[in-house]
Formats: structure tokens, sequence, C-alpha cells
């Protein structure tokens, strides 16, 4: 019996350029696993580890290797929504990208968000049914559900085939002939089980439907009943791919080898070559050298590496990028970097040391090039303070968190003089600890973390009219300044306000300017320990001495009315209340309400998202200090799809937190 790793009987001609893939998919599709058997099957000896212990990727990984003469570069892409920027960062230099899903249809929807990006960056893609081993019901309900979210049609490559209820095979659509799995080696040709001919012809039907609606000459051949060659169904096949019309669906388990080598024909069959994805980008064939970093990383002592596409010509060692150096061009074909002399286009490299060059960035050989498109960083979810174990690190970790962001720029920092924290955002309680966790691993700085302080504020319900003097004698001059200032609230948002109503020279206007000073300063802490705003105070009169009284006797007079008067006036705790935006698929509306309102929101409304069918925007008005771990609970609610966005709204009276504030 022969064997056999596609069941075609063409092979398209060997590409002149490196090709490049991104295995992209939600968590526990096995796109890790699936990584190391195509490089495997490649030839390339990667190191697998025991899938009950593998632990979720938190870093995209780059692999080169050579298949049937081609060399192809392969990026394993972070399955967690937290790490969904460098997906798309990687989606946005490939040729092709593999979609690495269950055979679960109730897991569809965690794919959505992904063949969403995949349509608006117009990326060429096929979906790699993983685990089929584990299939229970029909794989025509995976592809229903998949199809739903999908902006074209999902046409299936392959039909699973089973012995003993579990599959153990399947039937090639196009071939149609029927291949028995094997651990580590080729698919075994077999006969076709006359029960699977139906099916098998059901598929291909559909399949050729699919491939009619964009091609008049196969459309005819359908409707007079003549059946097309292979060779015109797979040219037509790879057509439709690259210009997005169809989705091809394979099948395989990736943990015993299954449908990997098949898949790699897949690859090399419908791939699209380097020149015309630029073609698809609007990158001129002719041209400089144009490179574009798709990813940063800062390893220590080897300095700094950028992940790049070349795009045209070709990156040499030692040549310039935008001024820039290249120090060393890197290809990974066993997950370390070798060094080689130069990388051509199509290829996706490690750039060494290129100072000044930041990811998303667009570089050139020659004049400064047009920046290509590069996704822009979603904004911030979640927040942890952090602090250092020894303040003589405070300086080092400005730096190291500088070189965290350019790594990654969906991570930011904030510093917030007024709280006195160090405060790092991302995308969720994972990603933010792989930062911390990079911070000790590449950087040698150990930092703690907990929850961001809120910038709580204060104000006062009621007017007063305070009376302070200063009255000291030391030998010399004195110190002498006497005050009478009346503090009043104003209305929300309009901020702190100073006025005299001094006549007849009661305190001499060169000392005025020092009460006015020392007001404002007495309300960055109020009595309830947090800054006082929305507050008038004016000075209607006083007394002084020509000799001891001084701006300084003013101000420190001033500073006592402020702190008895500020106390006397009932002053009461207000909170930031935050405009919040939850997105989400519009079966969980109904529980991102009820999330909002058990954080003390106030609902605002939803209503369908623009330009996202099926999902709502549901908006509230909710106090910061029960946002902090928000996205957590509201990930575990949706399946990890929804997300929110925040922006201040306004202060609001704290209440039954002043304790808390307070602490």
């Amino acid at each position: 019996m022969s064997t056999s790793t596609s069941g075609v009987g063409q092979d398209r001609p060997r590409s002149i350029a490196p090709r490049s893939v991104a295995l992209v998919g939600p968590y526990g599709s096995g796109k890790s696993a699936l990584f190391d058997a195509l490089m495997l099957a490649a030839g390339v000896p990667i190191k697998r580890g025991d899938p009950r212990t593998r632990r979720m990727g938190t870093e995209m990984r780059l692999g080169h290797c050579s298949y049937l003469g081609d060399s192809w570069s392969i990026l394993d892409c972070p399955g967690s929504v937290e790490f969904a920027y460098e997906a798309a960062c990687a989606l946005a230099v490939v040729d092709l990208a593999v979609v690495v899903c269950e055979p679960v249809p109730q897991r569809a929807l965690t794919v959505a968000p992904l063949l969403r990006t995949l349509a608006e960056q117009r990326v060429p893609h096929i979906v790699f049914v993983n685990k089929i081993d584990t299939l229970e019901g029909s794989v025509r309900d995976t592809l229903a559900a998949l199809q739903a979210y999908a902006h074209a049609p999902l046409v299936l490559r392959q039909v699973p085939m089973r012995e003993g209820g579990t599959v153990a095979g399947y039937v090639d659509v196009v071939s149609e002939r029927a291949y028995r799995y094997r651990r580590g080696q080729p698919s075994e040709l077999m006969t076709l089980p006359a029960e699977m001919r139906a099916r098998g012809q059901e598929a291909r039907g559909a399949l050729l439907e699919a491939l009619a609606d964009h091609d008049d000459a196969l459309l005819e051949k359908i409707i007079e009943d003549i059946a097309p060659g292979t060779d015109e169904i797979y040219r037509q096949l790879r057509k439709d791919l690259a210009e997005e019309n169809v989705v091809e669906v394979l099948l395989g388990a990736a943990e015993h080898d299954h449908g990997v080598r098949r898949l790699w024909k897949a690859l090399r069959h419908d791939t699209p070559d380097a020149a015309e994805t630029a073609a698809r980008r609007s990158i001129p064939a002719e041209g400089d050298t144009l490179v574009q970093v798709f990813k940063t990383q800062h390893a220590g002592h080897g300095g700094k590496l950028s992940y790049a596409r070349v795009w045209r010509g070709a990156a040499r060692d030692g040549a310039s990028l935008n001024g820039a150096r290249i120090g060393g061009v890197f290809r990974m074909p066993a997950g370390e970097p070798v060094k080689v002399a130069q990388a051509e286009a199509g290829e996706l490299v490690g750039l060494g040391r290129l100072e000044g060059i930041p990811t998303g960035a667009t570089v050139s050989g020659g004049a400064p090039a047009t920046p290509l498109p590069a996704p822009e960083p979603p904004p911030p979810v979640y927040s942890l303070a952090i602090v250092t174990g020894d303040r003589a690190d405070d300086v080092k970790l400005s730096g190291v968190l500088q070189k965290l962001v350019e790594e990654d720029p969906s991570l930011s920092v904030t510093q917030d003089a007024e709280l006195g924290q160090t405060v790092l955002h991302g995308q969720g309680e994972m990603h933010l600890g792989a930062a911390v966790d990079r911070l000790a691993r590449a950087f040698n700085l150990k930092v703690t973390t907990a929850s961001p302080r809120v910038a709580f504020k204060e104000t006062i319900r009621h007017a007063v009219h305070q009376h302070a003097r200063l009255k000291r004698q030391t030998g010399g001059h004195g110190q002498f300044a006497d005050v009478k200032i009346d503090i009043a609230p104003r209305a929300r948002g309009e901020g702190f306000l100073f006025t005299d109503r001094i006549v007849g020279g009661a305190i001499p206007k060169q000392y005025i300017p020092a009460v006015g000073e020392a007001a404002e300063e007495a309300a960055r802490k109020g009595p309830l320990g947090f800054p006082v705003v929305d507050i008038a105070v004016t000075l209607v009169d006083g007394t002084f001495h020509s000799v001891d009284s001084s701006d300084m006797a003013f101000k420190t007079a001033t500073r006592l009315a402020m702190s008895e008067g500020l106390g006397r006036a009932e002053p009461i705790l207000l909170e930031p209340i935050d405009h919040v935006t939850i997105s989400v698929p519009n079966e969980f509306t109904a529980k991102a309400q009820r999330l909002l309102t058990g954080r003390k929101g106030q609902i605002l409304g939803y209503a369908e998202a623009p330009d996202r069918p099926g999902w709502d925007d549901v908006e509230a008005l909710v106090p910061e200090a029960d946002l902090h771990d928000l996205i957590i609970e509201l990930r575990s609610q949706t399946l990890g799809l929804g997300t929110f966005r925040r922006r201040f709204d306004h202060l609001a009276e704290a209440r039954g937190r002043v304790e808390r504030g307070a602490a």
C-alpha cells in the first residue's frame, strides 16, 4: 500500500522567495503543539514538552525551516486575548495565517474576534481544526458555528473518517482519496470506504459551488455536469484564498502529528508569494531595502533585537536602516538565534541593535519610507502599582520600564506624583504578570505590586469664616500676621479660586499674593488627607505690623486659617466616576449589565456596537474604585471575549468610603 501526504497529483513550482505564516487561535487550541509538529516535520529538532505540563505561551515564537526546498518563517502567537496586540502585529507582516481551533461548536465564539481582525487586515487565512481525535459530534456543526463569524465561505478540504468511534483518518475532498493517520509519519493511502463516498462527494460539491461563485468557466462546467480536473480546482482554490473569497478548512491532531504534513502541502501550494503579499499591502516592487519591525526584545547582555519583515531588497549585517546600523541578522531554526549574513525579501528575522527604531516602525536603506500601517495598541484595562524592593533601584526602574514599553506598546506607564506611585497599565492580570516576570528575568529587577490607589478628592458642604493670627517674638524681628478668610464651596468641577476684598490697606498689597499661594498650598491636603477641590477662598480682612510682618508670616497664618476652617466646613470625600463602555457579544449583554450594577454602576443604556454585528456596547457611570479587577470578572463571564474602555467623567460624593479612602 502506498503512502502520501496530500493525495494530490500536482505540486506548485518552488517559490522564489521565502514565505511566512502565523499560527493564531484562542488559548488551548494547540498552536504551540502545531508549531512544534510543523518544525519537526520539516526536519528541525524542536524539543517537544509534555502537553500536560506545557505552560500557556505568553511570548511570540519565531522559527525558520525549509520544507520540500521552500524557505519558511513560522510565528507561534500567544493565544490569550491579553496578548492579542502581539498577534495583530504578527498578522500585519505575514503572507498567510493559520487559525487553529478545537472541534467544539460551543467554542466557535472564541475565534470570532480573530476572524474579524483577519478580515479587517485583509490577511489570507486557512482554518486548522485541531484535536480532531476528540471530535464527538459532526465536523459540519463546528464548521457551521465558525461560519457565523467568518467573512468568507468556509470550504471543507477533508472529511473525517472514523474507526471504532474515533477519527482515524480523512477523505481528501479534491482528490477523493482516503488516508489513515499514522503517528509521526505521513498518512497512509487506503481504499475509500463505501460509506464515505457520499459524504466526500457532498463536501466536494460544496467546495466547487463556493469556487464557482468567482469563476465563470468552473460555473459552466458545474451547470453542464462536467467534472473539473483537480489541477483546475487547485488553481482556483489558491486564487480565491489569496483574494479572500474562500477560507479552506483542514483537520488534524498536532499532538499526534496527524494531518501535519497535509497542512504543510496546503501551505506550500496555497500561501501567497512574498511579492503577492507586498502587492496586497500596496508596496512597490522597486526601491530601496524596506523593513518593518513587528516586535522588539531587549535580551540583557545581548542587547536589543528587533523582529522584522523584509518587504523589499535585502537586510545585510552592518547596513544602515533609517540611520541605525544593523548589528547582526538572525534566524531561529531551533528556537535559538543563529547569525547569518543577510535576509532577503519575504523573510521574518531578528535584527540586532536597531537603536531608536520602535515596534511598528517602517525603515529603509535609502530615503525615509512612508510608514506602513501597523496595529494600534488597545487601551489598557488593568493596572498595578509597582515598587522596587530597594530604593536604589528606583532610577534603574524608570529606564527598564521604558524598554518594557518599547518591547510591548500595549503596556504603558504613568507616574502619579500626587499619589506617589508608579503604575503599569496593560491588558489583564496575566499580561502584567508576564511583564513583572520579565523585569526579574531579563533585567534582574524585582518589584512588588499592589492595586493602584484611587485619586480621591475632598470638598466642603458649607461656607465658614475663619480668623487666624500669628504672633511670635524671638529676640530680634518677630513674626506677625493676622488674616480673616471666607471659605465657601463651589460647583463641582469649578476648581480653586482665590480673591481678596481688602480695603483701606488693612493688609498691604505685597502680602496678598502670599495669602493666595498659602491657601492653594493648604488645599493640597485637607482634613481627610486628600486634595481639596471646588472651593473659593476670599481674604476679607486682617492686620499687619510694619516691622514683624512678612510673606512668610502671612503664609503661616493663612495655613492655620485654612486648616481650622476646612475642618469646620464639614468636609466630604469625593471619588472619581468613570464613563465605562463594555463591549460584549449580545448573548452576554445581560451579564454585563448585572456586572456593572454590582459595582455600583449607573447604567446609561446599551446598543449594537457600530460596525460589529452581534456585539453590544453597554454604557454606565462607575466609581473608579470599583473598576480595578473588572476585566478579570468580565472575561470570566464572557468566554474571555468581553472588554471595555473608560474615561474620567466627574467627581461625586463617596458615600461609605471615608474610612477606606482615608486609609
